[in-house]
């Protein structure tokens, strides 16, 4: 059986890539245990003005303090945290941005939830996705599941708790042009070319699959395509969702899948920052949906 530190060596990743990777995959155990003690939330926002869970906080703390001993990462940007993080004393310049759980308002529910993150190599956290030197997330689900990419594909594996290995559960995926789909917000909020876009789905026979976990919903594009999408909202014109946090590292794992992302306009991926929480509408998963929904948009 393939793990993952072998797959990782022999993709010719950086050594401290390998076991950054490796590192960041490790915590999702203490992550996963923790879930029985921090099922209720916290009288607290995060920096997006969202109320905490108990886990939210517990994951990013646990994930600051280990990255940060590390020595791999000079900055962390993380959803819950306002301002970037600086490790001054890193001997490395990789640079990550993590939503810790995201999801977290199903734990109450034991749906699935994950953790996101992405990985620049230099520079800091403030770049356009397309920089992205690899992006990983992992979902809580009747397996522990890593999807992972490092620009040459995409990959999935599971956590054995016995031999505390992650095991290849899928070597490569290619999107297919699905018949599903995921919106979030309001129907009365929605604008002209988003309920253009609905119209389309209903047309064409496409099912509802929405679990409000932004992660889960992702993870099925890559085995049944179809779309997840957070559109720009009457209310809300620039969406909800985290452009450095949630569009740009799952953005950079579907179209090394071969899908695609777009904001009804262009690829958030090709989007400078210039916000740490800035946020973006969000079209996810196959290739040639997204296709469609921009010729939709440019009609509009």
């Amino acid at each position: 059986m393939v793990y993952l530190q072998k797959y990782l060596e022999d993709c010719g990743c950086d050594p401290d890539l390998v076991q950054l990777i490796r590192l960041i995959s490790r915590q999702m155990e203490p992550i996963r245990k923790a879930f029985l003690d921090n099922q209720f939330y916290e009288h607290t926002l995060n920096a997006s003005g969202e109320v905490q869970a108990a886990l939210d906080k517990w994951a990013d703390a646990h994930l600051i303090k280990v990255i940060g001993e590390s020595g791999y990462v000079r900055e962390i940007a993380s959803e819950e945290q306002e301002d970037i993080i600086r490790f001054e004393n890193s001997r490395r310049e990789y640079a990550m941005v993590m939503d810790p759980l995201d999801g977290s308002s199903l734990i109450s529910t034991n749906l699935a939830v994950g953790t996101i993150v992405g990985i620049y190599e230099s520079g800091g956290v403030m770049q356009k996705g397309s920089n992205l030197k690899a992006a990983c997330y992992t979902l809580f689900g009747p397996l522990t599941v890593l999807v992972v990419s490092v620009g040459k594909g995409v990959q999935s594996f599971a956590w054995d708790p016995k031999s505390e290995h992650y095991y290849l559960l899928k070597k490569s995926f290619d999107i297919p042009e699905g018949k599903i789909y995921g919106s979030g917000g309001v129907y009365k909020d929605y604008i002209p070319a988003h309920e253009k876009v609905l119209s389309y789905f209903d047309e064409k026979g496409f099912k509802v699959r929405y679990s409000g976990s932004f992660v889960a919903d992702c993870h099925q594009l890559l085995v049944y395509g179809g779309i997840y999408t957070y559109p720009a909202l009457k209310k809300s014109p620039k969406g909800k969702l985290r452009l450095l946090f949630e569009a740009n590292p799952l953005g950079y794992i579907i179209t090394q899948a071969g899908g695609a992302i777009t904001d009804g306009y262009q690829s958030p991926l090709d989007i400078q920052p210039e916000k740490v929480h800035q946020r973006t509408p969000i079209y996810i998963g196959s290739a040639g949906i997204i296709k469609k929904i921009e010729e939709i948009y440019r009609e509009q």
